[in-house]
């Protein structure tokens, strides 16, 4: 599509002016990303304001407003965010325009507390951000792939800026076409990118949100003093390149409170300094998801597929002098002798002498399944002291997830079903639990298992997988699928060493 651009000394009329352009040039219905932050609150308002001057013979197509709701979002701007769609869907219809407002979730098994307390997943990290494909980029591409089914096309209208960083205007011309003013999505097909304030800095957009009174009701001046103490927003993410070019969003009081990928949380630090003590038990939690992902005594020493794998030592941060040393093709020998279980195992004071010569220690994987009762239990405490103090109502981790990790952890091996055990013992209340979920022995049969399985030098973690693949596919009476699994679970690397 070819757009005539105006040449116009103001900025901001120029801007709305192509924005109604490009919304008349067919029917392709809009997605208008929506964090809360600067950037996209002044994009929704550019375009608001667009649509309202346009005659209502023009306003033939759909614009949908999405925020996206990771479910551990910070408190105060999740709760901001949710008054402001609402602001925006009631001002759109006594406007009669065809605005639509949604927020945008993880789906329940893929959650921030289901991937790390369920499945194990390690604090995520600058370069093992899990978090940003799972909460927001999955969530945002399957409501836009929805409309994109329906529709044919859309177009994404982003609050994007080229001087946000040499690597976003990068990506941003990487995709642009001479002479044309949206840009392919590059992962969605049918998708394209419309960025109407790419050449705006940092002042006009402060500039138009001060100077231009929100058409629903906010107060941008309320927006501008949230950010005395950040200098960046977490936008809402829908293309991997741009997930790159984002950065963190740790310093930034439009993100996760969860958010370990910065060393330093600034934004619920901010916000606590500016008088919101309520929010400290979650800074101090956050800290120590922070800390967790360090510890090898938590972490599981083998990846999810069960690929064992090893790490060069720097030996200026070790004596290994107080470490075993062990030939690495004597490793699996060194393991089945000492009854050394890889996926529990804490202390594991050994050092593995490569055939190259050089020092090396086992990976990390996912936290153990004791690492994670531990996190679970300091969430539920640290939910405990925010309802005490704050709000009766709050809630860090759903009774959904919890049935989810539950699920997890079964899986897993936990034999004695400790996600309704630690849940009551926290809260002080019992849920009904899925009776059909129950643990599949008694504590006293799990002892004979472990038992059997030392005395026969048989994997108790292997037989707890076996185990819970077979309980997976009872009743049903064609179990495709099964055998499959089963040789998944027997070919693991950690049993083969």
């Amino acid at each position: 599509m070819n757009i005539s651009i105006f040449k116009t000394n103001d900025k901001f009329d120029k801007a709305k002016e192509l924005i109604k352009e490009v919304y008349l040039s067919d029917q392709r219905p809009w997605v208008v990303g929506y964090s809360g932050g600067k950037d996209s609150t002044a994009v929704v308002q550019l375009v608001f304001n667009a649509m309202a001057e346009l005659d209502r013979t023009q306003l033939k197509k759909k614009v949908y407003i999405i925020s996206s709701d990771t479910l551990v979002e910070t408190p105060l701007i999740i709760n901001s965010i949710t008054r402001t769609l609402g602001r925006i869907q009631d001002e759109a219809l006594k406007r009669d325009l065809p605005i639509e407002t949604h927020k945008v979730r993880p789906e329940i098994d893929k959650t921030f507390w289901a991937s790390l307390i369920g499945k194990g997943y390690p604090s995520p990290r600058q370069k093992f951000r899990w978090c940003t494909d799972r909460l927001k980029i999955d969530p945002a591409n399957k409501f836009i792939l929805d409309k994109v089914s329906k529709y044919g096309e859309v177009v994404m209208v982003l609050g994007v800026r080229e001087t946000e960083s040499s690597t976003r205007a990068g990506v941003l011309k990487s995709h642009t076409v001479e002479g044309k003013v949206l840009m392919r999505h590059s992962t969605l097909s049918n998708a394209f990118v419309f960025a109407p304030i790419r050449e705006f800095t940092t002042d006009d957009v402060w500039e138009y949100l001060l100077d231009n009174p929100s058409p629903w009701g906010d107060n941008n001046g309320d927006l501008l003093r949230l950010y005395q103490d950040s200098n960046s927003e977490c936008p809402l993410v829908v293309d991997k390149e741009i997930k790159e070019s984002a950065g963190s969003c740790g310093n930034s009081r439009f993100g996760c409170w969860t958010c370990t990928v910065v060393k330093e949380d600034k934004a619920l630090s901010g916000f606590i300094n500016n008088g919101v003590e309520w929010l400290r038990p979650l800074l101090d939690f956050r800290n120590a998801l922070y800390r967790y992902r360090s510890d090898r005594n938590l972490r599981q020493k083998y990846r999810m597929n069960g690929t064992v794998y090893l790490t060069p030592i720097n030996l200026e941060d070790i004596d290994i002098s107080n470490y075993v040393q062990i030939e690495e093709e004597k490793l699996g020998d060194y393991l089945k002798e000492n009854n050394i279980d890889l996926a529990n195992v804490e202390n594991l004071d050994l050092i593995v002498i490569g055939k190259d010569g050089e020092y090396k220690q086992l990976g990390l994987g996912p936290f153990t399944l004791k690492a994670r009762e531990m996190i679970l239990r300091q969430l539920l405490e640290t939910q405990v002291m925010i309802q005490r103090n704050h709000d009766p109502e709050m809630e860090l981790i759903s009774i959904e997830e919890l049935k989810v990790i539950r699920r997890y952890w079964l899986k897993d091996g936990d034999w004695e079903d400790r996600v309704p055990k630690i849940y009551e013992e926290v809260t002080g209340i019992q849920l009904d639990w899925e009776k059909n979920d129950r643990p599949l022995f008694e504590e006293d049969q799990i002892t004979d298992l472990e038992t059997l399985c030392l005395e026969f030098n048989v994997s108790l973690p292997l037989l707890k997988r076996l185990i819970s693949i077979e309980k997976d596919y009872v009743g049903y009476k064609i179990r495709r699928g099964l055998f499959q699994e089963f040789e998944k679970a027997l070919k693991q690397d950690f049993l083969h060493l």
